[in-house]
């Protein structure tokens, strides 16, 4: 049965002007979440405490009723080392700090992703200097220190000397994708096939800065995510040139390399109570999205509607 003409015209339209807004790839469920906790679910462990503050991205991970948190302390006054906390939940709401922490004593670990593979943990995360590094664990708690990730450029020799730090990674059909940001200049994009020597697929960013205002002056890729055969990145960026506040955007992909913003972004702008609070996770929870932010304490925000499970690495 056809459709009327001025009906097809009509759903023609909705849709063009659905692609032009720019909307079409990015479902509600993603962005559209409700207010977050009146107060943190996890802070800072107090004014003595190894972990007095709460830095950077955290990583939430969901294994049934497991519920993981690793993070980032740093106490300045005792010394300048951010080291390695691990928090657990039954229901990711109410958490409870290890005994163990904090879990590497002696290295700096901050800005942590986490992905389980082959039995095992692994842990990309920034080392002092904002040099990515990788970790491994068959526990969770237990870590082992594997050094430094080398990342060659393009055509193989090695990127310059610097930052290159907030790694997000993705794994797909045996290559690893390594997302890290040099300085907060910009996202760059790297592959491997064991995980530790990566080459760029292109020596220029594959998500820069700007040209719009709310991402102009840094930023910095969280979580990667596939969902309804799209990619997301789920990104913190900054408006101001002194970086003194950071909000929460969005941008999606169909193969890793080539990304469209949100035109909704910032879709969690800067907290006026909070100018800082950043780093995003998606988890699901079994029944729909939850959206928390791990800097610079722990808050949760609820996806509107029940929706199937994102998937992740």
């Amino acid at each position: 049965m056809r459709l009327p003409l001025w009906i097809a015209s009509v759903v023609s339209l909705l849709l063009l002007a659905a692609v032009a807004r720019g909307d079409e790839p990015f479902p509600a469920e993603l962005v559209d979440f409700g207010p977050p906790s009146c107060h943190p679910l996890f802070a800072g462990g107090g004014a003595a405490a190894w972990d007095r503050d709460l830095r950077e991205r955290g990583w939430i991970m969901r294994e049934g009723n497991r519920w993981t948190l690793w993070y980032t302390g740093s106490n300045p006054d005792r010394d300048p080392v951010r080291r390695l906390g691990l928090a657990t939940s039954t229901d990711g709401l109410n958490w409870t700090r290890a005994n163990a922490n904090p879990l590497v004593r002696d290295a700096w670990v901050e800005d942590v992703c986490v992905v389980r593979h082959a039995g095992r943990y692994l842990m990309f995360a920034e080392g002092e200097q904002d040099i990515a590094h990788l970790l491994m664990s068959r526990d969770r708690v237990h870590w082992r220190r594997c050094g430094p990730l080398e990342i060659r450029l393009a055509a193989g020799g090695p990127i310059p000397d610097g930052p290159r730090g907030t790694p997000a990674v993705w794994l797909e059909r045996g290559v690893w994708h390594l997302f890290y940001e040099r300085m907060d200049d910009g996202v760059w994009l790297a592959t491997s096939t064991d995980g530790r020597v990566f080459t760029n697929v292109d020596d220029e960013p594959v998500l820069a800065c700007g040209p719009e205002p709310y991402d102009r002056h840094a930023i910095a890729v969280d979580q990667i995510v596939r969902h309804a055969g799209r990619y997301y990145a789920y990104y913190h960026a900054s408006p101001r040139e002194d970086r003194a506040t950071w909000q929460t955007c969005l941008a999606t992909s169909t193969d890793l390399v080539h990304w469209t913003k949100y035109r909704g972004n910032p879709f969690l702008p800067v907290d006026p109570e909070a100018p800082k609070r950043s780093s995003a996770t998606l988890v699901h929870d079994g029944q729909r999205f939850r959206l928390y932010t791990t800097h610079p304490d722990v808050r949760v925000r609820f996806g509107v509607s029940p929706q199937p499970a994102a998937s992740a690495p």
